[in-house]
């Protein structure tokens, strides 16, 4: 069987691997300690644009208006100074000149998820503050995953405070996006759902999960990466068979990528091997 392969496969890996597989709204067919946490790297994203489309809908903020594009930000920390993002280590150009300027919220989102700005990913969490985020993760049943800080928030950081994700909460997220898109659910009306899941179809990073799928597949997805992390999150949509939900999350010393995500790694290639081994699977997983 695939699910035997896979651990037996995944027990050779150095470090902690954690993966989960199925159908939106049904049971896991596959897991494997998808309740270990990880630090999140980037995919704690997923849920600051949660809570950005929820704060929109409920009429608090609007997407479309523009907001101060600054590097500068309140720390987690109370009493903590200020702090400020480093440009060599984000991913966007295209945010950082516009610095001193002006952008939409959407557009902000939507590339703090494409091309995983942490540049855009602070400003929005300034936007709609961490209480949000932490709302959006528990509407959608996560049990584990914690977004306590923004991105290069050292004083929060060293002080405890820190941005963990599971396997399942990941799952549980992106199940309720993909189960929101056809019927009312708890994070956002059906169109917010389907809005958010064009932006993760969208993304521009496509080294791990999306990797291990035939060319042409739509994937909802959010990955994340610093040297010694690697996760892969995602909502697979096959021409052939129903949606399903696919995360693999890698604490390993085979992700050596660094900060740039379009370096493919190890960890990289074995997410993909994953990935390409869960769609063989595809008319299988339980639904």
């Amino acid at each position: 069987m695939i699910w035997e392969e896979l651990d037996a496969h995944l027990d050779k890996v150095p470090g902690i691997v954690s993966a989960y597989a199925g159908r939106p709204g049904a049971r896991p067919t596959w897991m494997r300690r998808a309740d270990a946490t990880h630090y999140a790297a980037s995919t704690m994203k997923l849920a600051v644009l949660v809570a950005l489309f929820r704060a929109a809908e409920a009429g608090r903020l609007d997407l479309d208006a523009p907001v101060p594009v600054r590097n500068s930000f309140d720390s987690a920390l109370s009493g903590a100074p200020r702090f400020a993002n480093d440009r060599d280590y984000d991913n966007d150009e295209a945010v950082w000149d516009r610095v001193g300027g002006e952008a939409s919220l959407r557009w902000l989102a939507e590339r703090m998820i494409v091309r995983s700005s942490n540049l855009a990913t602070n400003i929005c969490i300034g936007q709609v503050g961490l209480p949000a985020v932490a709302q959006a993760w528990a509407l959608a049943g996560a049990r584990h995953s914690v977004t306590g800080r923004g991105i290069e928030d050292f004083a929060a950081r060293d002080s405890g405070i820190d941005n963990l994700v599971t396997a399942a909460d990941l799952a549980a997220l992106l199940g309720e996006l993909a189960l929101g898109a056809t019927r009312p659910g708890p994070l956002a009306s059906p169109a917010g759902c389907a809005a958010m899941l064009d932006v993760l179809v969208a993304q521009e990073h496509r080294e791990d999960l999306a990797a291990g799928l035939p060319d042409g597949t739509r994937i909802a997805h959010k990955n994340g990466w610093v040297r010694g992390v690697r996760h892969g999150a995602g909502v697979v949509f096959p021409d052939d068979a129903p949606p399903y939900t696919i995360v693999v999350c890698t604490t390993t010393d085979l992700a050596d990528g660094g900060a740039d995500g379009e370096v493919e790694d190890d960890a990289c290639r074995l997410i993909a091997h994953v990935s390409e081994r869960v769609w063989a699977a595809r008319h299988d997983l339980a639904g």
